[in-house]
């Protein structure tokens, strides 16, 4: 159930004017439509897209809009290309579309876990592709979500082996990198597998980023990018994580042939292929972390963005930023009050029990007995795509106050911890942050507030 996060952050931390302005403005910067629009224009039969001139005839671009941010990505697309577009197709996740318009299909699928519908997305992204010539342009919209909304099992697996492939990897705390390696060599469209599949056409992806650093080889898996991982790669985490003897056999099989050299690789980095393929970057976790800090900024507090590169786990990274908090409540250091910190990335979360949460809300959930007592000091967690792990919520605010409040309500958040539970504290305590879906997506955001003195 959607309720108004606004009033959650104006209830818990109402010293902080300008969070709810913050947060808001960090999504607008990175909204999908106006960044597609600013990096494609069109007169006539010439489309410029991010300074790159293509002169194309009337129906001559195909559109694959791919992610949490497709739909949106695809309405702007289809509005400057006009006669230019041939066809196009939405990729998206549940809830997260409108209506078909002319010349375009919209398609939903399984996000976190593929289902039945990913596979049926694999299927109408290659009757897309047919009959491109040296004469098109395949106009790529990627976000984040695309790894799971788009599958397309190599020969010899199923949906249900990727399916438990997913889950392992993800219960072991393997990072995006990590299952991405393994994901690109058990599917065909991934790790560049859709470029290769469009060429001769030219192909150019914009590219909306939920990946720390913005590796394009890792975002959505890579569809339309040179993969730098091999079949070595994704054998070693498999190993290392201990999942050689937990995941689908026929995936061991798989993955053990390509390294011996009896399955072919995936597109690498120098090949032929390249030279007809484009990437553009229009948004990322470093836009919206610097929208929000521009809000707080200009209301008169001190500090900064501390990183766009926050990873590790959860709530191990919330004993160093809850350290950070005790430092300014205590000493006013680094940053004199009012202070803000933003930080930009996605850590993880290694499953040890059944409960139900997502990253960011154990983050927060681990920093509340670490925050009890401080006076005027709040973490914030957000995923700008409104959605942290399997749930409604996009993430939680933690204050001082929090352990005293969740303690008369008979609450104990160490033990939530430990059953990795932090929804139902959340939703009791009254802390989460419920945004429904933003259509963005570029990583998670948290905040470190420390207010003046009362």
């Amino acid at each position: 159930m959607k309720t108004d996060w606004t009033q959650v952050l104006r209830a818990w931390v109402p010293w902080a004017e300008p969070l709810p302005h913050a947060l808001t403005r960090a999504l607008d910067a990175v909204d999908p439509e106006q960044a597609v629009r600013r990096h494609l224009r069109r007169e006539g039969e010439t489309l410029w897209v991010d300074g790159r001139t293509y002169v194309l005839g009337p129906r001559r671009v195909r559109v694959l809009a791919l992610g949490k941010a497709a739909y949106p990505m695809a309405r702007a697309a289809s509005e400057v290309l006009g006669p230019l577009l041939d066809r196009g197709l939405v990729v998206t996740k549940e809830g997260y579309a409108g209506p078909a318009w002319p010349d375009f299909l919209v398609h939903e699928a399984g996000h976190p876990v593929p289902d039945a519908r990913s596979l049926e997305s694999a299927r109408r992204v290659r009757r897309l592709l047919q009959g491109l010539t040296p004469d098109h342009l395949l106009l790529v919209l990627l976000s984040g979500g695309g790894s799971a909304l788009l599958v397309d099992p190599v020969e010899g697996l199923s949906l249900e082996d990727l399916q438990a492939l997913n889950q392992a990897l993800l219960r072991a705390g393997a990072t995006i990198h990590e299952i991405n390696a393994v994901r690109k060599h058990v599917e065909r469209l991934k790790g560049g597998g859709l470029a290769r599949l469009a060429i001769p056409a030219r192909v150019h992806t914009l590219v909306l980023s939920d990946v720390l650093g913005d590796d394009l080889s890792v975002i959505a898996s890579g569809p339309t990018a040179p993969d730098p991982s091999t079949y070595r790669d994704a054998w070693d985490v498999l190993a290392r994580y201990g999942l050689l003897d937990r995941v689908p056999p026929a995936v061991v099989a798989h993955v053990r042939a390509g390294l011996e050299g009896r399955r072919p690789e995936t597109p690498k980095p120098g090949e032929a292929l390249w030279a007809r393929v484009r990437h553009t970057l229009v948004g990322s976790v470093r836009t919206a972390a610097e929208a929000a800090w521009a809000v707080f900024r200009d209301a008169g507090w001190h500090g900064g963005v501390l990183t766009t590169t926050l990873q590790g786990e959860a709530r191990e990274v919330a004993r160093v930023l809850a350290a950070v908090l005790q430092e300014e409540a205590r000493w006013n250091r680094p940053f004199p009050r009012p202070a803000c910190l933003v930080l930009g990335g996605e850590t993880t979360v290694t499953v040890r029990g059944a409960g139900k949460g997502g990253r960011n809300q154990e983050l927060a959930l681990a920093a509340v007995p670490l925050l009890a007592g401080l006076s005027r000091v709040a973490l914030v967690t957000f995923a700008t795509d409104g959605t942290d792990g399997p749930t409604d919520a996009a993430g939680a605010v933690a204050t001082g106050e929090t352990l005293a409040h969740a303690r008369r309500l008979g609450l104990d958040p160490r033990d939530h911890l430990d059953r990795n539970d932090a929804y139902p504290f959340w939703e009791r305590v009254g802390g989460l942050l419920r945004t429904g879906p933003t259509r963005t997506n570029v990583n998670d955001l948290v905040l470190l507030l420390t207010g003046e003195k009362a």
